[in-house]
């Protein structure tokens, strides 16, 4: 079947499709969005019907809806079970969109949106690539599930009970999952691991009111200088954590391991000028692609308190606050180390300032072998199609709920990305490269065909 000039005459209809489902802000996160996750996730639905798949359902769950659909006629042969998410990011900061994020753009070869490539870009090419098969020979060569949830950004709170309760439903050979990305244009990647992660959010109160600087200054506690002094032991001059026991369950990264890594030819010049920066910076001892795929980080991801306004406000304010995540690796149990961090903090916390620390979300590494036959078809698929065989890599990002379906359907996950690194991902002036749209579609179709 000429599946390349299929997709070539259906090109213009499927990104109108694709667009109407992008335009849909289904942002999980917030509550004044409900209603447009579940049109978000009913559009899903109708969608996966009339591609021609079956028994399509809305599963509601205490929090936002998942959606099912399979094709079940291919005795003898895999089922895949295809996992996706249709919520998306906020949009914040709204000013630096150069179009509406819920009025999808198409320019200089790229869809622009919120979605566009995490993920409802991604998860339509699998119901595009089913439902050209069916079109055009009138059955699928291995049987099909889809699970396409709407709680991937907020970390999958229901899913896993879902799960739990359908293990028999959604039982398959692999969980095939495109919520990833190529490693550069052109490069296929297929990733065999996934940092972990923990949250957690620390305050710190001294008086009982904000002070004036002039008045008080010098004679009592700010809780800016308390929050910043604490926040500095956390880690060391060359980058390592400082908390103790925070690398245990790390595993030693091999040299096979940093083989693996080498062969991805990562120019860290090219990166320090794209990004504008004078210098990288990590823990010492590893390149850049070792410390964001195979290393844990604790980052602050904001620091916040006092007078934010325009102009001056000379006050000692009474509180601060930090958000922060960890990403982990291995064997790393995220209770454990939040527990470690929150005793570290505790020990060092600063005169005068009293703490409270709220702990978070939590999810463990996930990591899989790369010599599974299913991956190794991925990897054919990929060359197939793009002239070049998927290297294997690891990702720096967590899909929390990846580890949880490799777990308890006892299936490997097949990680297939066609997005770019640099496509804006919960990020303004997020967008998908057609590019990858149209080999993504025959790479799927290619997959679907090995296994």
């Amino acid at each position: 079947m000429d599946y390349q000039s299929y997709f070539a005459n259906q090109r213009d209809e499927h990104l109108k499709e694709l667009q109407e489902w992008l335009s849909i802000p289904s942002i999980s996160a917030l509550s004044a969005h409900k209603e447009d996750v579940n049109r978000a996730a009913q559009w899903a639905a109708d969608t996966l019907t009339r591609a021609g798949l079956e028994h399509v359902e809305v599963h509601p769950t205490a929090g936002h809806p998942i959606v099912y659909a399979d094709h079940l006629h291919a005795p003898g042969k895999p089922t895949i079970l295809i996992y996706g998410h249709y919520d998306v990011q906020p949009v914040d900061p709204l000013n630096l969109w150069e179009t509406p994020p819920f009025e999808p753009s198409i320019r200089d070869g790229k869809l622009y949106a919120r979605g566009a490539t995490d993920d409802k870009g991604q998860i339509f090419l699998h119901i595009k690539a089913v439902e050209a098969i069916l079109k055009q020979e009138g059955e699928l060569p291995v049987n099909v599930k889809f699970c396409i949830e709407g709680e991937e950004e907020v970390s999958s709170p229901n899913l896993p009970l879902f799960l739990n309760d359908n293990q028999e439903k959604l039982a398959a050979d692999a969980v095939l999952i495109s919520d990833t990305a190529l490693l550069e244009k052109g490069k296929p990647a297929i990733s065999t691991g996934l940092r972990g992660l923990c949250s957690l959010e620390v305050s710190i109160n001294t008086a009982n009111t904000d002070l004036h600087s002039g008045s008080f200054g010098g004679g009592v506690p700010n809780a800016l200088h308390a929050l910043v002094e604490l926040l500095a032991t956390l880690h060391d001059k060359q980058g390592r954590v400082s908390v103790d026991g925070f690398y245990e369950g790390v595993p030693v990264l091999s040299q096979d391991m940093r083989d693996e890594f080498a062969k991805q030819n990562f120019n860290e010049d090219k990166l320090r000028q794209d990004l504008g920066l004078d210098e990288l910076f990590g823990e010492e001892g590893f390149t850049f692609v070792e410390r964001t795929g195979a290393r844990p980080t604790l980052e602050l991801n904001g620091v916040y308190g006092g007078f934010q306004g325009e102009g001056t406000k000379t006050v000692i304010p009474k509180e601060a606050h930090a958000k922060i995540t960890c990403r982990l690796v291995g064997d790393q149990d995220p209770e454990y180390i939040l527990d470690r961090i929150e005793a570290h903090l505790i020990a060092n916390n600063p005169i005068g300032a009293k703490l409270t620390i709220v702990k978070g979300e939590k999810a463990f590494a996930f990591n899989t072998d790369h010599s599974h036959p299913m991956l190794q078809k991925a990897a054919d698929a990929f060359e197939k199609v793009y002239g070049t065989r998927a290297l294997f890599t690891k990702d720096g990002g967590s899909i929390p709920i990846v580890a949880t379906l490799s777990h308890v359907l006892n299936a490997p996950a097949v990680m297939m990305g066609f997005g770019l690194p640099d496509e804006n991902l919960h990020a303004p002036n997020e967008h998908f490269n057609l590019e990858n749209f149209d080999k993504g579609l025959l790479t799927i179709v290619e997959y679907l065909k090995l296994v």
